[in-house]
């Protein structure tokens, strides 16, 4: 690994201090470091945006939390880039490793002593009058629902072809594995262990209680199409991050991307003590010391 990137949460001191501390520690190992304006302009160093820093990097570092993380996977195109997260807030998913491990956990990985977490993505095609408008990528999920104060929307969903129900819900959810403990989750969708390659389609406040989320296998298209003719306040969301409005007739298809995301493991922690910390698993019977 000769060229590192670093990635940190925006307007966020303590990310911006620990990147220059990393940046020069790096720089002491010979190595070439890319970094986005935020970082590159207090070093007066040359700024690169995602896309690039995600083209030209053999390791990408990110400080900040999950969200910094999801910001940055959109971007990237490449199974083999390794993805390295370290949280600077509470504990995180897709950023387990701490500031503290920091530093140890960048010697195993330069030396190659480390192990990868590969993440699907999903393709997210918007179609308008039955054309292709945009393909955008989420490591999460996409999400189509309405503003607060429109009513229920129709969502004609088809998977393969095959017609599987039009929802009357507030949106619907379309969730990776690791995406499972976002929207989803809250949405009663469950939680997939996130190596596993599965599509979750999750109704949000569906009208027929008896709408469930379904989990289909990875290689499904699912095609879902805004059937309300007088709905003007409907979303396609991505990541939570990224939005635009949809139109009535509008489509989305969601496919597998042809690419994963490679995260690098945490050397002291397994996913199920992430989530046992992070959903407070057991927490009441601990408290009542049994």
């Amino acid at each position: 690994m000769q060229t590192i990137g670093i990635i940190t949460k925006h307007k966020n001191q303590r990310a911006l201090e620990t990147g220059i501390k990393l940046r020069d520690w790096l720089k002491e190992r010979g190595l070439c470091v890319l970094c986005e304006e935020e970082l590159a302009t207090p070093l007066k160093l040359e700024s690169f945006t995602k896309s690039e820093i995600s083209e030209q990097a053999d390791l990408i570092v990110v400080l900040g939390g999950d969200g910094t993380m999801l910001s940055i996977a959109r971007h990237i195109k490449r199974s083999d880039l390794p993805i390295l997260g370290v949280n600077l807030g509470g504990l995180g998913f897709l950023t387990a490793i701490t500031l503290d491990e920091l530093f140890q956990v960048m010697v195993e990985v330069l030396a190659g002593n480390f192990s990868l977490s590969p993440r699907m993505i999903l393709k997210i095609t918007l179609h308008r009058r039955d054309q292709p408008a945009s393909n955008h990528y989420v490591l999460n999920d996409t999400v189509i629902n309405k503003g607060a104060m429109a009513r229920i929307i129709d969502l004609k969903t088809v998977i393969d072809g095959k017609l599987v129900n039009t929802f009357k819900a507030d949106g619907l959810i379309f969730s990776t594995p690791t995406g499972s403990t976002g929207y989803s989750l809250s949405a009663g969708g469950p939680i997939i262990y996130p190596t596993l390659n599965s599509i979750t389609v999750a109704p949000i406040c569906p009208h027929t209680l008896t709408n469930r989320p379904l989990i289909v296998p990875p290689e499904v298209t699912i095609e879902t199409t805004l059937t309300s003719t007088d709905s003007d306040d409907v979303f396609l969301t991505l990541d939570g991050q990224v939005g635009f409005s949809l139109k009535p007739l509008d489509k989305v298809t969601i496919t597998r991307a042809d690419h994963n995301i490679s995260l690098v493991i945490s050397p002291s922690k397994t996913y199920f003590e992430v989530l046992r910390n992070k959903l407070k698993w057991g927490e009441r019977y601990q408290n009542l010391n049994l």
